[in-house]
């Protein structure tokens, strides 16, 4: 299986329906049954039922925009420090990733004591939403992404993907996902898997930009809600510590400016890529290629080197078509260089 059956391919399949269970909230904000988000990677299904904890946070994000990092600061925050009782995809496991059962990664969650933090890259409208709980969104120039995507999939060791999900979960749903059998695909180069990343129409695929704008749009929608907090890497950039004692008072720890500073030093880029081994998901099970290469970069504007006027032209029909102009501001800036939003 070649990494665009990851993710990346246009005419991939992933499937998608509504769960009933507990509501969470659509885009205006009534609720809902759950939709099921589906994918190679991951299945949505697996949060339905889930026994929350008051004081549990949840770490949505669309992948490849900033997930390891709110990872790296929420886990400053829950330990007072850069100290981790076990490596990353322990502490804050992803739940409906499909490399471990769902009772394993259950087990691992109940047994924890400390304040747990729970990874996830399905969009609000696919989580229970529980008002004791606290849902926290990274969003992320969509072009960077683009890049940033195309670099992950190319570290990943997909045999020892498959491999790890055939143990977990079997192979056996591959064909409903669009997938004919496992095994080497003729990949697409740099500028057709490109293409492909701004034209596919699957929502629910992980790596597209309809899916990446759909995931944040989702929680834009919700942002007023006192339980659902937004960042954006371009922020996080541009003001670390700043940023990190905002997510402080999101999450009721009182730290000062110092003390954001001196805690935001192992969260830089420098340092969680000189501790790979413990900060980077799925280091523990032998996942990438080069675990320190799972953080490339750290960088805004890399699509600059990579789009071709035709592609911009491309994706800007794209991305207008499928969010508001305000979302779009903030999408593409952040925050801090959009005072008024």
């Amino acid at each position: 299986m070649s990494a665009t059956l990851l993710g990346c391919r246009a005419t991939q399949r992933a499937a998608s329906g509504v769960l009933a269970g507990a509501p969470g909230p659509n885009l205006r904000g009534v609720s809902h049954a759950l939709k099921r988000y589906r994918s190679v990677v991951a299945d949505s299904s697996r949060w339905q039922g889930f026994a929350f904890r008051p004081g549990d946070i949840v770490i949505s994000t669309p992948p490849k925009c900033g997930t390891t990092w709110m990872q790296r600061l929420v886990a400053l925050l829950v330990f007072d420090g850069p100290a981790l009782p076990a490596p990353m995809a322990r502490v804050s496991p992803w739940l409906d990733m499909q490399l471990a059962s769902l009772e394993d990664v259950s087990s691992t969650l109940d047994a924890q004591t400390h304040r747990r933090f729970i990874k996830t890259h399905t969009p609000l409208d696919g989580l229970p939403f529980d008002e004791s709980v606290t849902y926290v969104c990274v969003g992320r120039d969509p072009r960077d992404v683009a890049v940033s995507s195309r670099h992950h999939m190319q570290n990943m060791d997909i045999e020892r993907f498959l491999a790890k999900r055939a143990a977990a979960v079997g192979l056996e749903d591959l064909a409903e996902l669009g997938v004919s059998e496992p095994g080497p695909q003729e990949p697409l180069d740099d500028a057709a898997a490109l293409r492909a990343w701004i034209d596919a129409d699957s929502e629910v695929t992980l790596m597209t930009l309809a899916f990446t704008v759909g995931h944040l749009l989702t929680f834009w929608e919700a942002r007023d809600r006192p339980n659902v907090a937004m960042f954006h890497y371009a922020d996080l950039l541009a003001d670390l510590a700043g940023q990190l004692q905002r997510l402080a008072a999101v999450l009721g720890y009182d730290i000062d400016r110092q003390r954001a500073e001196e805690l935001a030093i192992d969260a830089s880029f420098e340092a969680m890529k000189g501790q790979a081994e413990r900060v980077v998901p799925n280091s523990d099970i032998g996942l990438w290629r080069v675990a320190d290469e799972f953080l490339h970069r750290g960088t805004s504007g890399q699509w600059k080197e990579a789009f071709t006027d035709d592609d911009l032209a491309r994706y800007e029909t794209r991305v207008g078509e499928l969010a508001p102009v305000d979302f779009l501001r903030w999408l593409h800036g952040g925050a801090l260089t959009n005072a008024d939003l």
